[in-house]
């Protein structure tokens, strides 16, 4: 199979209205992840390891963060051979609108599929943790002559409202197709248990994606792939289902994860940081690129205390079961199954706990986080306390439902 014949459009056009605060300055791909990634990373490193290098992407909104991300971390593809990641923001080269929905947005650009002539477009988005080897459903896709292939994963039932569910005949053709069902979602033949979901990852013959917008664009429709162009097409086109392969090694369940929520991207986070990591970042056989800031190595102090000519407690800097990224200073702190982006700095006698501390953070003398997220630039004084007093917190910041706090990018607290 020539891989040059499959042209990728990755969108990554997210609001992010669910991710607000962290959304706030920036796009949802653009999100930090892991301590030193942005989410959108992921789903590059997957085309990258996929030996995908034809790569459009779709943004829309505040999309100067990731603009430079992407500049001087993914630069490295040649022209020469055919090679390319190329950004294209809105243009209104159709109308006066900007996207209007995931199909529409592709719409607006079909004109690069006449420039670059594929065979083949892979449709994928930015904002899911998850390792995939998209050649293989590529392969699938073309073997089995399908006009248009949806990635799959089993999801539980009692989740079925969360996703696009599939429902598939004995030869994995998509017969039915449920957005977001709250009632009755349909089952696997063989479980009653579990639904086939939609990944939102798709491989369409050109010519077929090319029909398939066009007549969408005259529609009243949402301009939704998985709302509008996948029901539409079931009864028209060979629309297939394609069991999704983790390239997670050794794990029993496939990891896939939408981080569009607070409380999911902080379990996401969370996933990185066992001993047994659910999503592994350490695997040499599936790398996940990003770009370095250029910081020292992460360091962590043990020191006696004197004062007034008298011996006190001395200080330990201590991490457990954490992501430590370069340029951190834990200078007698203790963390505790958590993230920390670089150069964040820990002072001594403080704790964090099941938390993510993004790029700059300082954590003052004496205090206490608990299951939050604490975005850029916070500093955080002495004696500060936040997770354990949910009350409060939520006078002060964002808290979800489920208790997790969020301090915004650069807040004065």
């Amino acid at each position: 199979m020539d891989l040059k014949k499959v042209l990728t459009f990755l969108l990554a056009g997210g609001e992010g209205k669910r991710l607000y605060p962290l959304t706030r300055d920036r796009a949802k791909p653009a999100v930090p992840f892991g301590g030193i990634y942005r989410i959108i990373d992921i789903t590059l490193s997957n085309c990258l390891n996929s030996n995908l290098r034809r790569i459009y992407i779709l943004p829309q909104y505040k999309y100067e963060s990731m603009a430079r991300h992407l500049r001087m971390g993914w630069n490295i593809f040649s022209p020469e051979l055919g090679e390319f990641i190329i950004s294209i923001p809105p243009q209104k080269r159709i109308d006066e609108h900007w996207y209007q929905g995931t199909a529409d947005a592709i719409y607006q650009n079909l004109y690069t599929l006449d420039e670059g002539k594929p065979e083949y477009v892979l449709i994928l988005s930015g904002d899911h943790i998850y390792k995939m080897n998209y050649a293989e459903m590529i392969s699938f896709h073309i073997e089995n002559k399908a006009d248009i292939t949806v990635s799959v994963i089993e999801v539980d039932k009692s989740e079925a409202s969360h996703f696009g569910i599939v429902e598939i005949d004995p030869q994995n053709k998509i017969t039915g197709f449920q957005e977001k069902p709250r009632d009755y979602p349909k089952t696997l033949p063989h479980d009653s248990g579990h639904c086939y979901a939609s990944m939102g990852i798709y491989v369409f013959r050109t010519e077929v994606l090319q029909e398939v917008l066009k007549e969408d664009a005259w529609k009243d429709s949402e301009h939704d792939f998985g709302k509008n162009i996948i029901p539409r097409s079931i009864s028209k086109k060979t629309v297939l289902a394609y069991n999704f392969k983790d390239e997670n090694k050794k794990k029993k369940a496939k990891y896939w994860r939408d981080a569009g929520t607070i409380d999911a991207y902080w379990e996401a986070n969370m996933d990185l940081v066992s001993v047994n990591p659910l999503f592994n970042l350490y695997d040499r056989d599936w790398p996940i690129r990003t770009h370095h800031i250029q910081a020292p190595p992460a360091k962590t102090v043990f020191a006696e205390e004197f004062g007034d000519g008298e011996r006190h407690e001395p200080r330990f800097g201590v991490a457990i079961d954490s992501l430590i990224s370069d340029g951190c200073i834990l200078s007698g702190g203790r963390v505790q199954n958590s993230v920390l982006s670089q150069n964040v700095y820990i002072h001594s006698y403080s704790y964090v706990y099941k938390s993510v501390l993004m790029e700059g953070v300082e954590v003052g003398r004496y205090s206490r986080i608990r299951k939050a997220i604490i975005d850029k630039g916070v500093i955080i004084p002495s004696n500060t306390t936040i997770g354990y007093n949910l009350e409060e917190d939520a006078k002060k910041y964002t808290m979800t439902d489920s208790g997790i706090v969020v301090v915004p990018k650069k807040m004065e607290i």
